[in-house]
């Protein structure tokens, strides 16, 4: 008889909770569940709740509902087999004669899948061996070798950095960019330390003046006229010494800190251009500006005003105790008394603002992001009435920005009001000390006047010393959002030993590759090779793997399994740069840069004579509507070519492409956005411009593609079909569908442009 308490379940088989109770009714004694995988899909991809699981046994399966349990025991013909495609996974099981079962679900549990495939095959081995299974071992990072989460494929230690709390010695980091200027910052130290030395002579004549001077003429004596000028010359000299070399190491310091932040945005900007499309993929806009703007600005405000000012007030408290502890080391210990209670609340204070400092840098990212988002997309936010909706947006982010600061400037408006508290009883009490010494004679009236002035400038240097907390910790913050990018490494990699093609003849060699986007399949098993000067389609339905494709052969991603090669080399062994320009790129979404007309053909060659880029632009029958702008090829170009319809930006995209005189072109979807008339117009310049090149085409309207020396058909991210538009036709397999298909609707869009009959209406 089963029973609950004799059935066991595997702490990595991770059940759901919906389904704990129903796999335990089923289990029989001592049979132990290893892996499972929560189904949320049926075969009409409609959502349904369902489970396969994997035990010591057998496989089992239930839909929610039905009650209809199925199970197999392992035997030796058994395969579960696993593809995805578009956001949903499959998994299939077979024996020698049929398919037995066949299980769909979104690519959420993909991870679930492949445990449940590995525990699978595991036992299906132990069951036909006889040879019994191993425990399953935990899986492990490839990298750093630490067990990987239940049903997560990412590592937690070797992507902690991005749940790394900032900290203030990720500031010491900035060294690396302050080395350059080392000279510079050794003169603004020894300027620093002069300048402070000279700020503490005038207490120190203060002395002699009150006691040689002001008292004796209290007493009765007549003023010593020489002696007062000697004094007040002092203190004059030492006004003047200190304001210019206060102005000197100002101004140096304030030139290094400048570059310092120069080359911080430089290197931070140039990083970030080294990225792969895969780190802009997952980033915002808005976020990634805020970092090399607002935070690089706020780490050169804090190298070039707050660290000098910090230097200063540590040299200053230092060499003022000095001095107090020389004059009377029984007043000195009294003035430093509550030394001990702020460096205490700034130990504990700091944490709290570190981390709500990189919260608020957070959460003015979002703000930045609406911005970044809405103004680009002006034209939709109006076209759909959604004004309202944005600034709501804006206003909520807003809010949570307000919510966040207001926590922080909770914490801080009690810390600075409490160190300025305890510098007053400090003040109080030196005055009580002093007074009952001068009263014992153990100090004269000069030195207390003198103690005065100079714990005037300590507790001043101490109440700012606590107030470099807040503009520390908001430095740290940006600095660590800073080398959050610096520190990313670009999963497109340069090569460490390149190859230089002397010259690239065109000849592309894709040689069984796979390529995935996260859990998603979105190219398997892909075996092509085009020669030079070939003309190929790419053709298929939406999705299929068209664009991908094109971004691997450019090196935008590199491929998961297999090699793409050019000219008989692996393109990852070519340098990234060198191999992209011999490779002209027309996107589906045209974009142009703010500036003129002649500048954006040119961007792929900055130094093109006015004749090379006329030439370019004549070849994309751009020249006519050029020439019709106020200032021909000097007209500007208004953010991302909006003041241009979309066949004009087209046209332009192409001459920019042609300019460069790729030895392969790659056009995406390159007539999508024009009309019939200026399609026609563009696929006559194409005729010209793809001979002797290497021509990758990607087109969902089929008649555009019929010069194509050969189409491929893609679907479901593997090639189905390869040859020319008649051969393909000739099939009618894919390629004759999906050509029926567009014919059809072709056919109805017509029919339905047409004026419908009035006849019989009165």
């Amino acid at each position: 008889m089963k029973t609950e308490s004799a059935s066991l379940l595997s702490p990595a088989s991770s059940l759901p909770a919906a389904w704990q109770q129903a796999i335990q009714s089923r289990l029989e004694p001592d049979e132990i569940v290893l892996a499972s995988l929560e189904l949320d899909l049926d075969a009409s991809l409609r959502f349904m709740s369902g489970i396969v699981a994997v035990t010591d046994r057998r496989l089992l399966s239930a839909t929610s509902g039905k009650g209809d349990w199925k199970e197999w025991p392992y035997r030796a013909d058994l395969r579960l087999l696993h593809h995805d495609h578009a956001g949903v996974g499959t998994l299939e099981l077979h024996d020698d004669n049929a398919r037995l079962a066949n299980w769909r679900y979104t690519l959420g549990h993909n991870p679930e899948a492949l445990r449940l495939i590995k525990h699978f095959d595991q036992q299906r081995e132990a069951a036909v061996s006889g040879i019994p299974a191993i425990a399953p071992q935990e899986d492990v990072c490839a990298s750093c070798k630490a067990p990987l989460p239940p049903d997560q494929d990412e590592c937690p230690i070797c992507t902690r950095e991005l749940q790394t709390p900032p900290t203030t010695w990720t500031l010491f980091r900035l060294w690396r960019f302050a080395k350059p200027y080392k000279g510079q910052l050794l003169a603004g130290f020894l300027l620093t330390l002069a300048s402070t030395a000279a700020t503490l002579v005038p207490p120190y004549l203060t002395m002699p003046l009150m006691d040689n001077v002001l008292i004796p003429y209290q007493n009765g004596a007549a003023i010593d006229v020489g002696l007062v000028g000697l004094y007040l010359s002092g203190l004059l000299g030492a006004a003047l010494l200190a304001w210019i070399l206060g102005w000197a190491r100002t101004y140096i310091l304030a030139l290094v800190s400048e570059r310092i932040g120069a080359d911080l945005r430089t290197n931070t900007f140039e990083h970030l251009m080294r990225l792969s499309l895969e780190y802009f993929g997952g980033r915002r806009t808005g976020d990634l500006m805020a970092r090399i703007g607002s935070e690089t600005d706020r780490i050169c405000v804090f190298l070039s005003l707050h660290l000098l000012d910090f230097a200063t007030d540590v040299l200053m408290i230092v060499m003022t105790s000095a001095i107090l502890i020389s004059i009377n080391p029984w007043l000195a210990l009294v003035t430093l008394l509550p030394l001990p209670f702020i460096a205490w609340m700034i130990h504990v204070v700091r944490d709290r603002l570190r981390h709500g400092f990189e919260k608020i840098d957070r959460v003015w990212g979002e703000v930045t992001n609406v911005l970044a988002d809405t103004i680009p997309g002006i034209r939709v936010v109006k076209a759909f009435a959604q004004e309202k909706r944005e600034a709501a947006r804006f206003r909520e982010a807003n809010r949570h920005n307000l919510l966040i600061n207001d926590r922080v400037n909770k914490v801080w408006s009690l810390f600075s009001p409490t160190v300025t508290f305890l510098t007053e009883i400090g003040l109080l009490v030196v005055w009580a000390f002093g007074i009952w010494q001068v009263s014992q004679g153990t100090i004269t009236v000069g030195v207390l006047t003198a103690f005065l002035a100079y714990i005037g400038r300590f507790y001043t240097r101490l109440d700012s010393m606590s107030r470099i907390v807040s503009v520390t910790q908001k430095a740290a913050a940006g600095a660590k959002r800073i080398f959050d990018i610096l520190d990313h490494v670009s999963s497109v990699p340069e090569s460490t030993n390149p190859v230089h093609l002397p010259r690239v003849e065109g000849r592309i060699d894709i040689r069984d590759i796979g390529f995935r986007y996260g859990n998603r399949a979105v190219l398997r098993g892909v075996d092509l090779s085009i020669k030079p000067g070939e003309f190929i389609g790419l053709v298929g339905h939406s999705g299929s793997g068209k664009s991908t494709l094109v971004n691997l052969i450019c090196r935008f991603y590199d491929v998961s399994e297999g090699a793409i090669h050019v000219d008989g080399v692996d393109i990852r062994s070519l340098p990234i740069a060198e191999y992209r320009r011999h490779i002209g790129l027309v996107l589906q979404e045209p974009f142009l840069f703010f500036g003129t007309i002649a500048e954006n053909i040119a961007y792929g060659k900055p130094g093109a004579t006015r004749e090379e880029i006329v030439a370019a632009a004549r070849a994309a029958n751009a020249h006519e509507f050029i020439l019709r702008l106020p200032h021909g090829y000097d007209s500007m170009v208004g953010e991302r070519g909006q003041t241009l319809s979309g066949g004009e930006r087209q046209r332009i995209s192409i001459a920019r492409a042609l300019l460069i005189d790729p030895h392969i072109l790659i056009l995406d979807e390159a007539t999508s956005s024009v009309d019939t008339a200026t399609e026609k117009e563009i696929q006559k310049a194409l005729d010209n411009l793809v001979h002797g090149r290497t021509t990758i085409a990607i087109a969902h309207r089929l008649s555009t593609l019929r010069r194509a020396d050969r189409l491929v058909v893609l679907d479901k991210g593997q090639i189905v079909e390869v040859g020319q538009h008649e051969e393909l036709l000739a099939r009618e397999g894919a390629y004759y569908r999906l050509y029926q298909a567009q014919q059809r609707q072709a056919e109805q869009d017509f029919l339905e442009s047409q004026p419908q009959s009035t006849e019989g209406v009165a």
